[in-house]
Protein backbone atom coordinates (compact mmCIF):
# COMPACT_ATOMS: atom_id res chain seq x y z
CA UNK A 1 0.00 0.00 0.00
CA UNK A 2 1.52 3.19 -1.24
CA UNK A 3 0.01 6.35 -0.34
CA UNK A 4 -0.48 9.04 -2.71
CA UNK A 5 2.30 11.41 -0.94
CA UNK A 6 4.68 8.68 -0.67
CA UNK A 7 4.45 8.51 -4.30
CA UNK A 8 4.85 12.13 -5.17
CA UNK A 9 5.92 14.31 -1.89
CA UNK A 10 4.97 17.25 -3.64
CA UNK A 11 1.82 16.40 -5.18
CA UNK A 12 -0.68 18.50 -2.95
CA UNK A 13 1.93 21.62 -2.84
CA UNK A 14 1.60 21.44 -6.73
CA UNK A 15 -2.47 20.94 -6.90
CA UNK A 16 -2.78 23.54 -4.34
CA UNK A 17 -0.22 26.07 -6.30
CA UNK A 18 -1.54 25.24 -9.93
CA UNK A 19 -5.68 25.94 -8.26
CA UNK A 20 -4.79 29.42 -6.42
CA UNK A 21 -2.78 30.23 -9.75
CA UNK A 22 -6.02 29.80 -11.61
CA UNK A 23 -8.80 30.58 -8.84
CA UNK A 24 -9.85 27.16 -9.03
CA UNK A 25 -12.57 26.41 -5.99
CA UNK A 26 -14.23 23.45 -6.17
CA UNK A 27 -13.74 20.09 -8.19
CA UNK A 28 -15.87 17.12 -8.55
CA UNK A 29 -14.81 13.63 -10.23
CA UNK A 30 -17.09 11.26 -10.46
CA UNK A 31 -20.13 9.47 -11.25
CA UNK A 32 -22.95 12.49 -11.17
CA UNK A 33 -26.00 11.32 -9.35
CA UNK A 34 -29.25 13.20 -8.39
CA UNK A 35 -27.91 13.37 -4.77
CA UNK A 36 -23.99 14.48 -5.63
CA UNK A 37 -25.21 17.12 -8.30
CA UNK A 38 -27.56 18.64 -4.93
CA UNK A 39 -24.68 18.73 -2.97
CA UNK A 40 -22.63 20.25 -5.56
CA UNK A 41 -25.27 23.40 -5.94
CA UNK A 42 -25.44 23.86 -2.51
CA UNK A 43 -21.79 24.30 -1.48
CA UNK A 44 -21.66 26.18 -4.98
CA UNK A 45 -24.66 28.07 -3.84
CA UNK A 46 -22.47 28.74 -0.31
CA UNK A 47 -19.75 29.96 -2.36
CA UNK A 48 -21.33 32.45 -4.32
CA UNK A 49 -23.58 33.57 -1.30
CA UNK A 50 -19.99 34.34 0.42
CA UNK A 51 -18.51 36.23 -2.53
CA UNK A 52 -21.12 38.32 -4.24
CA UNK A 53 -23.34 40.71 -4.03
CA UNK A 54 -25.40 41.15 -6.89
CA UNK A 55 -28.31 38.92 -6.66
CA UNK A 56 -29.00 38.74 -10.18
CA UNK A 57 -25.12 37.48 -10.80
CA UNK A 58 -25.55 34.55 -8.18
CA UNK A 59 -29.26 33.99 -9.90
CA UNK A 60 -27.38 33.71 -13.27
CA UNK A 61 -24.35 32.00 -12.19
CA UNK A 62 -26.95 29.32 -9.89
CA UNK A 63 -29.11 28.45 -13.30
CA UNK A 64 -25.93 27.65 -15.54
CA UNK A 65 -24.53 25.52 -12.80
CA UNK A 66 -28.01 23.38 -13.02
CA UNK A 67 -27.53 23.51 -16.97
CA UNK A 68 -24.20 22.54 -16.75
CA UNK A 69 -24.74 19.41 -14.14
CA UNK A 70 -27.81 18.25 -15.84
CA UNK A 71 -25.82 17.87 -19.08
CA UNK A 72 -23.02 15.87 -17.23
CA UNK A 73 -25.90 13.60 -15.37
CA UNK A 74 -27.74 13.20 -18.81
CA UNK A 75 -25.12 12.27 -21.07
CA UNK A 76 -22.83 10.13 -18.48
CA UNK A 77 -24.15 6.75 -19.69
CA UNK A 78 -24.51 7.27 -23.55
CA UNK A 79 -21.08 5.39 -24.05
CA UNK A 80 -21.70 2.14 -22.10
CA UNK A 81 -18.27 2.56 -20.95
CA UNK A 82 -16.68 1.73 -17.73
CA UNK A 83 -13.09 3.10 -17.51
CA UNK A 84 -12.06 5.70 -14.91
CA UNK A 85 -12.41 8.07 -18.21
CA UNK A 86 -15.88 7.45 -17.77
CA UNK A 87 -16.56 9.71 -15.18
CA UNK A 88 -18.20 13.00 -15.19
CA UNK A 89 -15.42 16.58 -14.18
CA UNK A 90 -16.63 19.65 -12.72
CA UNK A 91 -14.75 22.43 -12.26
CA UNK A 92 -16.03 25.83 -10.38
CA UNK A 93 -13.26 29.01 -10.58
CA UNK A 94 -14.08 32.71 -10.49
CA UNK A 95 -10.99 35.27 -11.93
CA UNK A 96 -11.38 38.82 -11.94
CA UNK A 97 -15.65 39.43 -12.46
CA UNK A 98 -15.50 36.40 -13.95
CA UNK A 99 -17.65 32.86 -13.27
CA UNK A 100 -16.43 30.16 -15.32
CA UNK A 101 -17.49 26.44 -15.21
CA UNK A 102 -16.33 23.69 -16.83
CA UNK A 103 -17.79 20.20 -17.59
CA UNK A 104 -16.41 17.07 -19.11
CA UNK A 105 -17.70 13.65 -19.54
CA UNK A 106 -16.88 10.99 -22.33
CA UNK A 107 -18.50 11.03 -25.50
CA UNK A 108 -18.47 8.86 -29.03
CA UNK A 109 -16.21 10.00 -31.45
CA UNK A 110 -19.42 9.93 -34.42
CA UNK A 111 -20.87 13.03 -32.02
CA UNK A 112 -17.98 15.02 -32.19
CA UNK A 113 -18.83 16.93 -35.79
CA UNK A 114 -22.19 17.35 -34.89
CA UNK A 115 -21.11 19.05 -31.42
CA UNK A 116 -19.02 21.52 -33.27
CA UNK A 117 -21.14 22.12 -35.31
CA UNK A 118 -24.09 23.45 -33.00
CA UNK A 119 -20.85 25.48 -31.08
CA UNK A 120 -20.15 26.94 -34.09
CA UNK A 121 -23.85 27.93 -34.56
CA UNK A 122 -24.01 28.56 -31.50
CA UNK A 123 -21.19 30.75 -31.10
CA UNK A 124 -22.29 32.72 -34.22
CA UNK A 125 -25.47 34.19 -33.16
CA UNK A 126 -26.14 37.14 -30.79
CA UNK A 127 -28.60 37.38 -27.70
CA UNK A 128 -31.77 37.04 -29.75
CA UNK A 129 -30.40 35.13 -32.32
CA UNK A 130 -30.09 32.54 -29.39
CA UNK A 131 -33.11 33.45 -28.09
CA UNK A 132 -35.42 32.58 -31.74
CA UNK A 133 -32.80 29.67 -32.47
CA UNK A 134 -34.01 27.96 -29.69
CA UNK A 135 -37.38 28.42 -29.58
CA UNK A 136 -36.90 27.49 -33.08
CA UNK A 137 -35.39 24.16 -32.20
CA UNK A 138 -38.13 23.49 -29.51
CA UNK A 139 -40.78 23.97 -32.24
CA UNK A 140 -39.75 21.85 -34.87
CA UNK A 141 -39.39 18.79 -32.19
CA UNK A 142 -36.12 17.63 -33.10
CA UNK A 143 -35.60 16.00 -29.38
CA UNK A 144 -33.64 12.89 -28.82
CA UNK A 145 -33.90 10.06 -26.04
CA UNK A 146 -31.35 12.49 -23.78
CA UNK A 147 -33.65 15.46 -23.83
CA UNK A 148 -33.22 17.68 -27.04
CA UNK A 149 -31.15 18.43 -30.19
CA UNK A 150 -28.30 20.40 -27.85
CA UNK A 151 -30.71 22.78 -26.12
CA UNK A 152 -28.57 21.94 -23.00
CA UNK A 153 -25.68 23.73 -24.99
CA UNK A 154 -27.57 26.47 -26.55
CA UNK A 155 -29.48 27.37 -23.08
CA UNK A 156 -25.99 27.76 -21.55
CA UNK A 157 -24.85 30.25 -24.12
CA UNK A 158 -28.03 32.22 -24.13
CA UNK A 159 -27.67 32.37 -20.51
CA UNK A 160 -24.24 33.01 -19.95
CA UNK A 161 -24.14 35.82 -22.55
CA UNK A 162 -20.57 34.65 -23.59
CA UNK A 163 -19.02 32.26 -26.55
CA UNK A 164 -18.67 28.57 -25.23
CA UNK A 165 -14.88 27.12 -25.07
CA UNK A 166 -14.63 23.76 -25.56
CA UNK A 167 -11.90 21.10 -26.10
CA UNK A 168 -11.27 17.11 -26.88
CA UNK A 169 -9.08 15.36 -25.78
CA UNK A 170 -8.64 11.77 -27.41
CA UNK A 171 -9.07 8.59 -25.58
CA UNK A 172 -9.35 5.74 -27.67
CA UNK A 173 -10.42 4.89 -31.29
CA UNK A 174 -14.44 5.57 -30.39
CA UNK A 175 -14.22 7.68 -27.47
CA UNK A 176 -12.81 11.08 -26.85
CA UNK A 177 -13.43 13.40 -23.62
CA UNK A 178 -15.35 16.55 -24.20
CA UNK A 179 -14.77 20.06 -22.31
CA UNK A 180 -17.19 22.90 -22.30
CA UNK A 181 -15.84 25.97 -20.90
CA UNK A 182 -18.56 28.68 -20.10
CA UNK A 183 -17.81 32.02 -18.85
CA UNK A 184 -21.23 33.24 -17.26
CA UNK A 185 -20.89 36.82 -16.29
CA UNK A 186 -23.32 40.22 -16.16
CA UNK A 187 -21.03 42.59 -16.72
CA UNK A 188 -20.39 44.61 -20.08
CA UNK A 189 -16.73 44.03 -21.81
CA UNK A 190 -14.22 41.64 -21.39
CA UNK A 191 -11.00 41.47 -19.39
CA UNK A 192 -7.79 41.22 -21.68
CA UNK A 193 -5.89 39.97 -19.04
CA UNK A 194 -8.59 37.04 -18.85
CA UNK A 195 -7.88 34.44 -21.38
CA UNK A 196 -10.61 31.56 -21.62
CA UNK A 197 -8.68 28.89 -23.77
CA UNK A 198 -5.67 29.27 -21.52
CA UNK A 199 -8.21 28.44 -18.70
CA UNK A 200 -9.33 25.68 -20.04
CA UNK A 201 -5.95 24.31 -20.77
CA UNK A 202 -5.19 24.25 -17.43
CA UNK A 203 -8.14 22.81 -16.12
CA UNK A 204 -7.60 19.76 -18.55
CA UNK A 205 -3.95 19.53 -17.31
CA UNK A 206 -5.08 19.15 -13.94
CA UNK A 207 -7.41 16.45 -14.55
CA UNK A 208 -5.35 14.33 -15.83
CA UNK A 209 -3.55 14.23 -12.92
CA UNK A 210 -6.30 13.94 -10.89
CA UNK A 211 -7.21 10.62 -13.42
CA UNK A 212 -3.72 9.62 -12.33
CA UNK A 213 -4.42 9.46 -8.66
CA UNK A 214 -8.29 8.76 -9.46
CA UNK A 215 -8.98 11.76 -6.70
CA UNK A 216 -12.83 12.36 -7.14
CA UNK A 217 -13.20 15.80 -4.83
CA UNK A 218 -10.80 18.42 -4.08
CA UNK A 219 -12.02 22.09 -2.30
CA UNK A 220 -9.77 24.67 -2.49
CA UNK A 221 -9.52 27.82 -0.62
CA UNK A 222 -10.21 30.35 2.61
CA UNK A 223 -11.39 27.40 5.84
CA UNK A 224 -13.19 28.59 8.76
CA UNK A 225 -16.10 27.07 10.32
CA UNK A 226 -18.42 27.85 7.73
CA UNK A 227 -16.41 26.84 5.25
CA UNK A 228 -15.60 23.24 7.04
CA UNK A 229 -19.51 22.63 7.08
CA UNK A 230 -20.15 23.23 3.44
CA UNK A 231 -17.47 20.63 2.71
CA UNK A 232 -19.14 18.26 5.17
CA UNK A 233 -22.79 18.99 4.02
CA UNK A 234 -21.41 18.31 0.31
CA UNK A 235 -19.34 14.93 1.12
CA UNK A 236 -21.66 12.51 2.12
CA UNK A 237 -23.32 11.79 -1.14
CA UNK A 238 -19.36 11.32 -2.85
CA UNK A 239 -19.16 8.32 -0.51
CA UNK A 240 -19.85 4.83 -1.29
CA UNK A 241 -19.43 1.44 1.24
CA UNK A 242 -21.71 0.86 4.56
CA UNK A 243 -22.32 3.32 7.19
CA UNK A 244 -19.54 1.90 9.17
CA UNK A 245 -17.11 3.20 6.58
CA UNK A 246 -18.54 6.62 5.80
CA UNK A 247 -18.63 7.47 9.46
CA UNK A 248 -15.05 6.71 10.19
CA UNK A 249 -14.34 8.62 6.86
CA UNK A 250 -16.64 11.45 8.08
CA UNK A 251 -14.58 11.89 11.46
CA UNK A 252 -11.95 11.47 10.09
CA UNK A 253 -12.61 14.32 7.68
CA UNK A 254 -13.58 16.65 10.55
CA UNK A 255 -10.29 16.09 12.40
CA UNK A 256 -8.05 16.84 9.51
CA UNK A 257 -10.35 20.17 8.42
CA UNK A 258 -10.32 21.16 12.12
CA UNK A 259 -6.61 20.80 12.00
CA UNK A 260 -6.96 23.53 9.06
CA UNK A 261 -9.11 26.11 11.08
CA UNK A 262 -7.10 25.80 14.32
CA UNK A 263 -3.95 25.16 13.57
CA UNK A 264 -3.34 26.50 10.01
CA UNK A 265 -1.84 29.58 8.96
CA UNK A 266 -2.55 32.44 6.64
CA UNK A 267 0.37 34.73 5.21
CA UNK A 268 -1.44 37.40 4.02
CA UNK A 269 -3.09 37.62 7.33
CA UNK A 270 -6.43 38.54 5.60
CA UNK A 271 -10.14 37.69 6.89
CA UNK A 272 -11.13 34.66 9.48
CA UNK A 273 -10.13 32.09 7.43
CA UNK A 274 -7.03 29.62 6.36
CA UNK A 275 -5.59 29.00 2.92
CA UNK A 276 -6.42 25.13 2.48
CA UNK A 277 -7.10 21.98 0.48
CA UNK A 278 -8.87 19.39 1.05
CA UNK A 279 -8.97 16.30 -1.14
CA UNK A 280 -11.09 12.69 -1.36
CA UNK A 281 -9.42 9.86 -3.29
CA UNK A 282 -10.27 6.12 -4.21
CA UNK A 283 -7.58 3.65 -4.63
CA UNK A 284 -7.51 0.13 -4.10
CA UNK A 285 -10.42 -0.49 -2.05
CA UNK A 286 -9.05 2.63 0.31
CA UNK A 287 -10.23 6.33 0.94
CA UNK A 288 -7.04 8.73 0.79
CA UNK A 289 -8.22 11.74 2.59
CA UNK A 290 -5.67 14.42 1.64
CA UNK A 291 -5.21 18.04 3.38
CA UNK A 292 -3.21 20.90 3.04
CA UNK A 293 -2.28 24.00 4.67
CA UNK A 294 0.50 26.60 5.91
CA UNK A 295 2.21 26.26 9.18
CA UNK A 296 4.69 28.51 11.17
CA UNK A 297 8.04 27.03 9.92
CA UNK A 298 9.28 27.57 13.67
CA UNK A 299 6.99 24.85 14.25
CA UNK A 300 8.00 22.14 11.82
CA UNK A 301 10.20 20.43 14.02
CA UNK A 302 7.71 20.22 16.62
CA UNK A 303 4.91 18.66 14.32
CA UNK A 304 8.07 16.31 12.84
CA UNK A 305 8.44 14.82 15.95
CA UNK A 306 4.60 14.33 17.17
CA UNK A 307 3.70 12.41 13.80
CA UNK A 308 6.83 10.34 13.71
CA UNK A 309 6.63 9.10 17.37
CA UNK A 310 2.98 8.58 16.54
CA UNK A 311 3.44 6.34 13.40
CA UNK A 312 5.96 4.35 15.53
CA UNK A 313 3.41 3.36 18.39
CA UNK A 314 1.01 -0.21 18.13
CA UNK A 315 -2.30 0.74 19.14
CA UNK A 316 -2.13 -0.04 22.96
CA UNK A 317 0.40 2.92 22.98
CA UNK A 318 -1.82 4.91 21.04
CA UNK A 319 -4.68 3.86 23.46
CA UNK A 320 -2.33 4.94 26.27
CA UNK A 321 -0.81 8.36 24.98
CA UNK A 322 -4.58 9.59 23.72
CA UNK A 323 -5.69 9.31 27.44
CA UNK A 324 -2.91 10.58 29.00
CA UNK A 325 -3.34 13.77 26.79
CA UNK A 326 -6.67 13.80 27.01
CA UNK A 327 -6.13 15.29 31.11
CA UNK A 328 -2.54 17.11 30.25
CA UNK A 329 -4.80 20.22 31.38
CA UNK A 330 -0.84 22.01 32.16
CA UNK A 331 -0.43 21.95 28.40
CA UNK A 332 -3.53 22.55 26.77
CA UNK A 333 -2.68 24.46 23.74
CA UNK A 334 -0.20 21.82 22.16
CA UNK A 335 -2.64 18.94 23.52
CA UNK A 336 -5.35 19.46 21.54
CA UNK A 337 -2.98 19.19 18.30
CA UNK A 338 -1.34 15.77 19.47
CA UNK A 339 -5.01 14.58 20.32
CA UNK A 340 -6.10 15.25 16.54
CA UNK A 341 -2.57 13.44 15.05
CA UNK A 342 -2.98 10.72 17.29
CA UNK A 343 -6.58 10.35 17.08
CA UNK A 344 -6.08 10.34 13.34
CA UNK A 345 -4.00 6.97 13.55
CA UNK A 346 -6.16 5.14 15.96
CA UNK A 347 -9.73 5.62 13.67
CA UNK A 348 -7.41 5.47 10.50
CA UNK A 349 -5.41 2.17 11.80
CA UNK A 350 -2.70 3.49 9.15
CA UNK A 351 0.32 5.42 8.96
CA UNK A 352 0.02 8.83 8.30
CA UNK A 353 1.91 9.87 5.49
CA UNK A 354 3.07 13.49 5.75
CA UNK A 355 5.58 16.17 3.88
CA UNK A 356 6.44 19.21 4.91
CA UNK A 357 7.16 21.69 1.90
CA UNK A 358 9.85 24.91 3.15
CA UNK A 359 8.59 28.10 1.06
CA UNK A 360 10.58 30.53 3.29
CA UNK A 361 11.75 31.19 6.52
CA UNK A 362 8.47 32.45 7.83
CA UNK A 363 6.24 29.48 6.96
CA UNK A 364 6.09 26.09 5.42
CA UNK A 365 2.85 24.08 3.22
CA UNK A 366 2.27 20.87 5.42
CA UNK A 367 0.75 17.98 3.53
CA UNK A 368 -1.15 14.90 5.37
CA UNK A 369 -2.97 11.43 4.25
CA UNK A 370 -4.94 10.07 6.15
CA UNK A 371 -5.73 5.71 4.31
CA UNK A 372 -8.53 4.12 5.29
CA UNK A 373 -9.76 0.63 4.22
CA UNK A 374 -13.03 -0.32 3.30
CA UNK A 375 -13.22 -3.52 4.50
Amino acid sequence: MQSIIEKNNDFIFLLFKEMEKDNLGYIYRGRFTQEITDNILLLSESKLEKEEQSSKTKKRVYSILVECLQNITRHQDDTGDESHESLGYFVLQKKSDKYYITTGNLIDKNNIDYIEKLIAKVNSLEKEELKAYYKEILEEGHFSQKGGAGLGLIDMAKKSGSKLQYYFRDISDAFSYFYLHTVPTLEEGQDKSLNPQHSLESIVNIHLKLNDNNVLLVFNGLLNQEGLMGILSSLEGQMMGSATLKKKVYYVVVEMLQNIVKHGLNPTQELNANPGIFILAEKDDQYHILTGNFINTSHVNELKTKLDTVNDMSNDQLDQLFNKSLFDFENDNSKKAGLGIIDLKIKSNNQLSYFIHPVNNEYSFFSMECIIHFQ
